[in-house]
């Protein structure tokens, strides 16, 4: 039986909520995989780490079933932002998003909690950093990578919170009573905890239609959820109620409590600053309207793709889920869809 986060229509939506990687193949042993990208002539640190990011994150097809590559091998690694504050980040195969924790005596805060399997793992990470267990769990959308330790969590005390968005669609799926939210807003609720604010806030018709953001503005640190693949084309999954302009709204709305000594907890990739949401802002911006150019012209979504628009994007942007296609795509569709 298949567990929520891979409960869907097809294999396509089931690596959308399983999520970003990632790279697909079918493989004999774990060293023999091809990535799906072409060749790059340039290279940077930076996009060597990310690189090596996504191949250690690679989702493959074996026997007609989804399973997670070297799944018994990953790890999770902690950054710590502040006192108690911490980001954590799957190491050695995909994990799932990014996570932020909160830590201290007046209680825990885990922000997200990767994919079901993982569960524990992710449990034991949080107890190397306190020893009482989680209190709230804060999702910041709806995909399988961000809540699929819900209901593992739940069980251990934890008290699910999110956007009412996120508890409609995961009950329409048949999630399980632990894995679903327990408390949701509308707008916004702020947590006061360990000396530190935690506000968690919506931004609508972003990522999907569930999306928050929690922001600590005692220590300028944001945690973004999907609203930042740092260095990477994002998903805007516009079957979940996401769109390119709610996107870039919701950038712009960090952006403007942001500054140069802000920390941000992407979704997926490194910890990013400011000027990497500024970069992938400015990138998205320039992207929708290149291809806008050509739609209003009246070219076909086949013509615009033979034009490639955004080649030049490739070689910093483009990765094995989200790639230069699959970019141009998404735009001319969210440009187009309501006409």
């Amino acid at each position: 039986k298949m567990k929520f986060w891979l409960k869907t229509a097809n294999v396509n939506r089931a690596l959308e909520c399983l999520n970003y990687g990632i790279f697909e193949g079918i493989i004999s042993n774990p060293g023999d995989v091809k990535p799906a990208w072409r060749s790059r002539t340039r290279s940077s640190r930076r996009k060597t780490m990310i690189r090596r990011y996504l191949v250690g994150s690679m989702l493959v097809i074996v026997s007609g079933g989804l399973l997670l590559a070297q799944q018994s091998e990953i790890t999770f690694k902690s950054i710590e932002l502040s006192e108690g504050l911490y980001m954590l980040q799957g190491e050695g195969g995909f994990a799932g998003g990014n996570l932020g924790l909160l830590t201290g005596s007046d209680g825990v805060i885990l922000i997200d909690d990767a994919l079901e399997p993982l569960a524990e793992k992710v449990i034991n990470a949080v107890e190397t950093h306190s020893k009482a267990p989680v209190d709230f769990v804060i999702n910041t959308h709806v995909h399988g990578d961000h809540v699929g330790g819900n209901a593992a969590l739940h069980k251990s005390g934890a008290t699910i919170i999110t956007h009412d968005n996120i508890r409609h669609r995961m009950v329409a799926d048949n999630a399980t009573k632990e894995a679903l939210p327990q408390v949701t807003f509308s707008d916004a609720v702020t947590f006061h905890l360990n000396g530190h604010t935690a506000h968690v806030f919506h931004v609508p018709h972003a990522h999907t239609d569930g999306d928050a953001v929690i922001h600590f503005p005692e220590v300028n640190v944001i945690h973004s959820g999907d609203i930042l693949f740092n260095g990477l084309f994002p998903f805007i999954d516009l079957d979940f109620g996401g769109s390119v302009s709610g996107y870039i709204t919701a950038q712009e709305k960090i952006l403007s409590m942001s500054d140069a000594d802000t920390k941000i907890i992407s979704g997926h990739g490194p910890m990013a600053s400011k000027g990497d949401l500024q970069s992938a802002h400015d990138m998205l911006i320039d992207a929708l309207a290149r291809v806008k150019k050509l739609v209003d012209t009246g070219k076909s979504e086949d013509d615009i793709l033979a034009e490639n628009p955004l080649a030049s994007y490739h070689d910093d942007w483009n990765w094995g889920f989200i790639t230069t296609e699959r970019m141009t795509r998404t735009l001319y569709r969210s440009l187009t869809r309501n006409n």
